[in-house]
């Protein structure tokens, strides 16, 4: 993510009452799993009790009225013994819940949506949670977190661009919230005619059809995409995006499929804009991969939407795994950076939100050294100058060095010292063990933890193991204390 800018309801469905708790005591008491993680800066974010292995998404969306239906199936694996277990999701009706083909209690608290099984279910087995639900998703609005910018499911004039860094994906579907979970996906997104829908992963089909949506009161002409993104994902990381799309669709000189979408709107003001966006994918793509290692999912792209709240333009670009979002036409800069993320922030995801260093400092980091080979500015000399902009003590309204970077805190998450300070920290620290090392750590580390999530601890361990080096009080002043370190 690029720093550029519900009401609570409580339904109980009419099926028997759970006896999960009452039986199966010979394999051990049944309880209910965690109503969040545990995570410091989003304590109700994600639940326990449960791995996510696999969402399979069967959606409608009907633009004229902002009507988002579906029908969620989560395949997950317990990891208790659980009388009930919790999802996350904000706003939204849900009509039915069934647990393995059964019909489910539930209950709505906030964000909580807690299910409660007819029987209880084993620590270690695999079990099936459908959820069927509709609504208009809620933008959200005001949040510190993104400076005041709207994020989520944000409603446009021909469709819905979906945004969700940090905690947006539950405001249109029922998740395990949280990064820590990841999982595999599988999208059935149904448009009317006219529309067409992109989402994470591969395209696997598009046929004509004919669909009922819930506020038109006869059938109507439809499109409907399948996609399957089927390397695990973090929840934020997914996205539907629905409208009138100009589409590019090949594959980068190194053989990665490449799906380009581009808003005909911003057609206007950059006739080239998908090429622009397919070339300079193509070729960051293939480039990045070269320096850290294969590119690390099926397909990579790009969805770049005429995006308005309110008729202002949104200032923001995003992650979204295999295919980045970008609000509007960007900077070949913001481009490496988006992509950059599918190697650090995506495929290697944060363990817990504290950790955003690992994703924000990097994707900068790697960005300066894009330039520097590429034939600009040195990482090193752009590490200096940037270093230099920024006054110790900090500007008043203007915190920097006073946010620490390997615990920013939840409203300065996405503060300038995690994507500016901590790429001055990275530059440093490869000035410090020199190419050989850094460049192995780097690497390493992104085949170590591919598909899965790591934390600060663990680069740190990793980053002495191969240089040898004691570097406690280097990480010491530039990760944990509110200072400007001296650089030479």
């Amino acid at each position: 993510m690029l720093p550029i800018a519900v009401a609570a309801v409580s339904v109980v469905a009419l099926a028997p009452a759970a006896s999960a708790a009452d039986k199966g005591h010979q394999h051990g008491r049944y309880t209910p799993g965690a109503s969040g993680v545990g995570d410091p800066y989003f304590p109700l974010e994600g639940n326990g009790g449960y791995d996510a292995l696999h969402y399979s998404l069967d959606l409608g969306y009907d633009p004229d009225y902002d009507q988002l239906d579906g029908t969620v199936t989560l395949t997950a694996r317990a990891t208790q013994n659980l009388s009930s277990f919790n999802l996350d999701l904000s706003g939204m009706d849900v009509e039915q819940v069934t647990v393995d083909r059964r019909r489910a209690d539930y209950k709505r608290r906030g964000q909580e949506l807690t299910i409660t099984p007819r029987k209880g279910l084993r620590k270690g087995s695999v079990f099936t949670a459908v959820v069927e639900y509709g609504g208009v998703p809620q933008t959200i609005v005001g949040s510190p977190i993104v400076f005041g910018s709207p994020y989520g499911f944000l409603h446009t004039p021909d469709g819905a661009f979906v945004g969700g860094e940090p905690n947006g994906p539950s405001t249109w579907f029922p998740v395990n919230d949280h990064p820590s979970d990841k999982a595999t996906y599988d999208y059935t997104l149904t448009v009317p005619q006219g529309l067409k829908a992109v989402a994470n992963g591969r395209l696997l089909s598009h046929r004509s059809s004919v669909a009922s949506f819930s506020r038109r009161s006869a059938q109507t002409r439809a499109e409907v995409f399948k996609w399957r993104e089927d390397s695990p994902m973090a929840s934020y990381l997914t996205t539907i995006d629905v409208g009138k799309w100009e589409v590019k669709q090949g594959r980068t000189p190194g053989g990665v499929p490449n799906y380009t979408f581009v808003d005909p709107v911003l057609l206007a003001n950059q006739p080239d804009a998908v090429d622009f966006f397919f070339n300079t994918t193509s070729e960051v793509t293939d480039g990045l991969a070269k320096i850290y290692g294969k590119y690390p999912f099926s397909s990579t792209g790009a969805i770049a939407d005429d995006a308005q709240f309110n008729g202002q333009p949104l200032g923001f670009s995003l992650e979204t795994q295999s295919k980045p979002v970008y609000s509007a036409v960007r900077s070949v800069g913001t481009i490496v950076h988006e992509l950059a993320h599918q190697w650090f922030g995506d495929s290697v995801s944060p363990r817990q939100w504290d950790d955003i260093w690992l994703n924000e400092s990097f994707a900068t980091w790697v960005t300066w050294h894009w330039n520097e080979v590429h034939g600009g500015s040195s990482a090193a000399a752009q590490a200096r100058a940037t270093y230099a902009a920024r006054p110790f003590p900090d500007r008043p309204g203007r915190p920097f060095w006073s946010v620490v970077l390997g615990d920013p805190q939840r409203d300065t998450m996405f503060n300038d010292r995690v994507y500016n300070g901590g790429a001055i920290m990275i530059q440093m620290l490869r000035e410090k063990i020199g190419d050989e090392d850094f460049f192995a750590v780097l690497r390493t580390w992104l085949a170590r933890h591919k598909d899965r999530n790591a934390d600060t601890a663990q680069f740190i361990a990793l980053t002495e193991q191969i240089s040898g080096q004691d570097l406690d009080a280097f990480f010491k002043d530039w990760l944990f204390s509110a200072i400007k370190p001296e650089i030479q």
